[in-house]
């Protein structure tokens, strides 16, 4: 690990703001990476190769300069990541003065490169968990090198899984900086857990299952992640969760939570696949056969928004006329008039049962089109 030039001008642009001293940081070679003074850069310091050399703070004094290439009076400190020094900070001007900015600054620059690498290192492990899920939704067999990367990875393949889809309406930056946070606060005390980004919208649980019928204890624990995320990040977030499959059926585990990711997206809410009934059948009819059936059923009133959103409200609210009235904040009988207008405009007849399942699925797939 070396003190990078990118952390290096960061670390300057930040700290130049403070204090007007000339500031210098230096790499393991001698050569001057990144300086307030532009014209330094490139060239070799003395004073700081003995403080790399040594491992130990190096004053250096005016009469010192003439003896030291490279150097100006001033100190410089070593910088250390895991007992190494992998860098030096230089600071220009009266020792006595500018020693406890150095040391500030140093302890500073430490700390910014060890979360540099921590960071990089859960980056690494993200990106081989991403790998290698995709490998375990794709592969037909274990070869036993896949095998052999499950166990690199700690994942057990004997365990049962429940695979939980997370998706933010609005995209946000946390999927590739923050993931690290995300796995902390879902908290698989013990750790066999996988979250991964997935997509640019999209975080990816495959559950390691302890025992039957969690569902209890799973609701709870993803409702908390879910208003943590919203919370934090003000953005509405959707969640499917599969059914209990065994690892080598992954694959089946994805598709039934995409299936309850897809009915979630109307509710902003969570769905189980297990709880889907008649959505199971209606998401296997294709995109142009519901274009189709809603244009027949709906074409006189698509334009309609307030037919619309009565009939939608209709049925959410099972058909109750008194309660349709009251979140339309209409008179009852200013619905019966919409009932009426609606079966006018379309032909319908919604005392008689096979039209109003008609409507019910035309709105459904009206609803469900990628631009209503």
């Amino acid at each position: 690990m070396l003190l990078s030039v990118s952390l290096a001008k960061k670390i300057i642009d930040e700290v130049k703001k403070l204090f007007y001293e000339d500031i210098i940081m230096v790499g393991v070679d001698g050569i001057i990476i990144v300086s307030t003074d532009a014209q330094r850069i490139g060239k070799y310091h003395e004073g700081a190769m003995i403080s790399v050399k040594e491992k130990r703070r190096v004053i250096i004094k005016k009469e010192d300069e003439q003896y030291l290439q490279g150097a100006k009076a001033g100190i410089n400190l070593p910088v250390f990541f895991l007992n190494n020094v992998i860098g030096v900070i230089g600071i220009t001007g009266e020792p006595e003065r500018v020693l406890p900015y150095g040391e500030l600054l140093r302890k500073m620059t430490e700390l910014l490169v060890q979360e540099s690498y921590y960071s990089e290192q859960m980056q690494w492990q993200s990106r081989m968990l991403e790998a290698f899920v995709f490998d375990w939704l794709h592969a037909r067999d274990w070869s036993s090198t896949f095998v052999e990367r499950a166990k690199i990875l700690n994942i057990d393949l004997q365990a049962k899984r429940q695979l939980i889809l997370v998706q933010v309406t609005e995209q946000q930056d946390f999927f590739f900086k923050d993931i690290w946070q995300l796995t902390h606060v879902w908290n698989d005390p013990h750790d066999q857990d996988v979250l991964i980004h997935w997509g640019n919208d999209r975080l990816l649980i495959i559950r390691y299952v302890h025992q039957e019928r969690e569902r209890e204890t799973i609701t709870q624990k993803v409702k908390q992640f879910k208003a943590f995320i919203e919370e934090t990040w003000k953005t509405p977030v959707i969640v499917g969760i599969g059914q209990d499959v065994d690892s080598s059926e992954l694959t089946k585990g994805y598709e039934q939570a995409e299936r309850a990711l897809s009915v979630a997206l109307k509710k902003t809410s969570i769905v189980f696949e297990e709880d889907l009934r008649l959505d199971i059948c209606l998401e296997e009819i294709s995109i142009p056969t519901r274009k189709e059936f809603t244009q027949r059923i709906l074409q006189t009133v698509l334009t309609n928004e307030e037919l619309l959103e009565t009939f939608y409200t209709f049925f959410e609210q099972n058909m109750s006329l008194k309660l349709t009235a009251s979140l339309q904040h209409i008179h009852i009988n200013t619905l019966h008039y919409r009932i009426k207008k609606l079966e006018e405009l379309t032909g319908l007849n919604l005392k008689y049962f096979p039209d109003v399942v008609s409507l019910y699925l035309a709105l459904y797939f009206l609803e469900h089109q990628p631009k209503k």
